[in-house]
């Protein structure tokens, strides 16, 4: 039988950008399920991987980017056709999900509610998983408590200060270079905001410990480098850091007596680790909430054919999720 073509995004080099082209249309094999994809958002992983340096590699090229979406069943062996479902591609897979069609593993499918709109669905799930069980999960807040989030302009960070707020923090600081971003983070729920250019460790340290009222008993951090340094000075003995990202830096530099002064717990997330259950818990948690209103992801939603310009856009840290819609 011959296999259909369709347009998609593709990578066609490494490292390289996203084009418009054509490429087969994937065929479901056995434990895969087919999804016409309605949404989908794009993640910085997906422009790691396309530069070559992500450290499991990239599929062969050409391939088709992207790392979820929302969209509908067409084919599988548990889930009926159309079924709504949140899904998730596999890192190495030929077939991402900036493209009409995609076949993914049975397990990486969520059933979503017929009242989700699609390019929510696709905002919500890396990003907003991460910032949702950083804080609930790993983080395991408790009512009353300080926080702040390092990195709060990004979707995740803003993600994070809203879980903190529907968990009941005492009072949540947003951390931050953009100044116009970081004051639109006051109305998601933020009680306060730092800007990261203190000067030094110390005085970021200083900043952050008045804007929370006191020591911080959570940190929430997508930077690592440098702004650790400085929230480590501000939190409280027996304080939890949880560490999401790198985006100022791979490496810290920490002495040890700032860990053994405190008591602190330096903890790290991957929603690659964390258990389904908790994943798909949190995922429809967050959901339900962005339903209702309680919880909000700004977005941006582009056709399929403007996917070398989105592709662009991701790389200059929009601050904002990246929707594209295939069809």
């Amino acid at each position: 039988m011959e296999q259909k073509m369709m347009n998609a995004a593709l990578i066609r080099e490494i490292p390289g950008d996203a084009v418009l082209g054509e490429i087969a249309a994937p065929m479901r094999k056995a434990g895969q399920v087919l999804i016409e994809v309605r949404a989908a958002s794009l993640n910085p992983l997906d422009l790691l991987v396309a530069s070559g340096k992500f450290y499991l590699g990239h599929p062969p090229v050409p391939y088709v980017p992207g790392l979820e979406g929302a969209g509908a069943v067409l084919e599988g062996s548990h889930l009926q056709p159309g079924t709504r479902v949140r899904f998730e591609c596999s890192v190495l897979s030929p077939y991402g999900s900036l493209a009409p069609l995609a076949v993914v593993d049975e397990n990486a499918v969520i059933p979503v509610p017929e009242n989700a709109p699609d390019d929510l669905v696709a905002s919500l799930g890396i990003a907003g998983m991460a910032g949702w069980l950083s804080v609930a999960w790993r983080a395991r807040l408790s009512k009353g408590e300080r926080v702040a989030v390092l990195g709060a302009t990004g979707v995740v960070g803003q993600i994070a200060v809203q879980a903190a707020r529907l968990l009941g923090a005492g009072r949540i600081v947003a951390v931050g270079r953009n100044p116009r971003t970081l004051r639109k983070i006051q109305d998601l729920g933020a009680d306060a905001s730092v800007e990261l250019d203190q000067g030094s460790d110390s005085k970021l340290g200083e900043a952050l410990k008045e804007a929370a009222g006191g020591p911080i008993d959570v940190v929430i951090d997508t930077l690592w480098g440098n702004p650790v340094s400085g929230a480590i000075m501000a939190m409280a003995s027996g304080g939890r850091l949880v560490n999401i990202g790198q985006s100022a830096d791979p490496v810290l530099s920490l002495p040890s007596s700032a860990l053994r002064g405190k008591m602190l717990s330096l903890l790290g997330y991957s929603n690659l680790l964390v258990p389904l259950e908790e994943q798909h818990n949190g995922f429809h948690t967050i959901l339900e909430h962005a339903v209702k209103g309680n919880l909000k992801v700004n977005r941006q939603v582009s056709p399929l054919t403007q996917a070398s310009q989105v592709w662009r856009s991701q790389r200059n840290s929009p601050n904002q999720k990246l929707v594209v819609i295939p069809s």
